[in-house]
């Protein structure tokens, strides 16, 4: 099956991101929100990113304003129903995700391909409740999408073949890299990347080092790009919370109980950047530990 238009739900940093990719490799975007202001700020945040691109020679002027043009937004979920392929990347609640999915089955073409960004759920069990489960995968993008390489997609149960090949096929034409996982909690990159964080999390509680002295280990010792503590307040350490509950409820083993002080920052609403307070505190000129 050839892809050509591809609705994205949700405007968000990842929603943004994909749609900001997909463009720029020739396809027709519809990107959805229920915030009409939320589709104003992607817009702004995309053409922010690909002038950057073009300062780097990355792009020239003319594929930006081309892939721009590819780009429409609507407040309304069902306008995005003749798409080829569907990419769900709203907030990471499984209700939420359902509510979506079921909003749109009236309005799908026969052969459209439904996927979801989800982090951590189980593609499996979204899948069920909607009428194509073969039809439906993980389709995983990293953040930034415009920067990150890799694209995990997952397989549910009942998955097949043709959707796979598919969506490996727009990975492809994105110059990006797909790494095929099994669907279970987590999937491969945070199955291994949040327990670490939250390790970082327990060193922190435990008082074996402090939120610059773990960092910096990690950076220096371990040749990281970004210290753990720094990575969690990039990513939301709502997020991180969000996967670590699914691997704790998922697999059942005491080895992925969330960390109690990244629970006490959550319910703080210290979720990191988008906040401006996690671990580090970024409402002055440079980030400062917040212990």
């Amino acid at each position: 099956m050839q892809i050509q238009t591809i609705g994205i739900v949700g405007a968000g940093q990842m929603g943004n991101g994909i749609a900001h990719v997909m463009s720029l490799a020739g396809y027709d975007v519809m990107l959805t929100d229920i915030s009409a202001d939320a589709l104003t700020a992607a817009m702004e945040i995309m053409r922010g990113n690909m002038s950057r691109q073009v300062g780097r020679g990355k792009i020239s002027e003319a594929d930006m304003e081309a892939a721009l043009a590819r780009i429409s937004t609507t407040t309304t979920l069902t306008d995005l129903g003749p798409s080829d392929l569907i990419i769900e990347a709203a907030t990471e609640r499984e209700t939420v995700k359902q509510a979506i999915f079921e909003d749109l089955l009236p309005h799908l073409k026969p052969h459209t391909i439904l996927t979801s960004n989800t982090s951590s759920i189980s593609i499996t069990r979204l899948a069920s409740r909607t009428d194509r489960p073969e039809k439906f995968m993980g389709f995983h993008f990293m953040n930034p999408v415009p920067v990150m390489q890799l694209v995990e997609l997952i397989r549910g149960i009942a998955t097949d073949e043709p959707t796979f090949a598919a969506c490996k096929e727009v990975v492809d034409r994105l110059n990006k890299t797909a790494a095929s996982a099994e669907d279970f909690p987590a999937f491969i990159v945070n199955r291994i990347l949040m327990p670490m964080i939250n390790e970082a999390v327990y060193t922190l509680y435990e008082g074996v080092g402090n939120v610059q002295s773990i960092d910096s280990s990690m950076k220096l010792g371990a040749n990281h790009p970004m210290g753990p503590l720094e990575l969690a307040d990039f990513i939301g350490l709502d997020t991180c919370l969000a996967i670590m509950n699914v691997l704790h409820d998922g697999l059942a083993d005491t080895k992925y109980r969330p960390c109690p002080l990244l629970t006490k920052y959550v319910e703080a609403g210290w979720l990191g950047r988008k906040s401006q307070r996690g671990f580090y505190d970024y409402r002055g000129e440079t980030p400062v530990p917040t212990r």
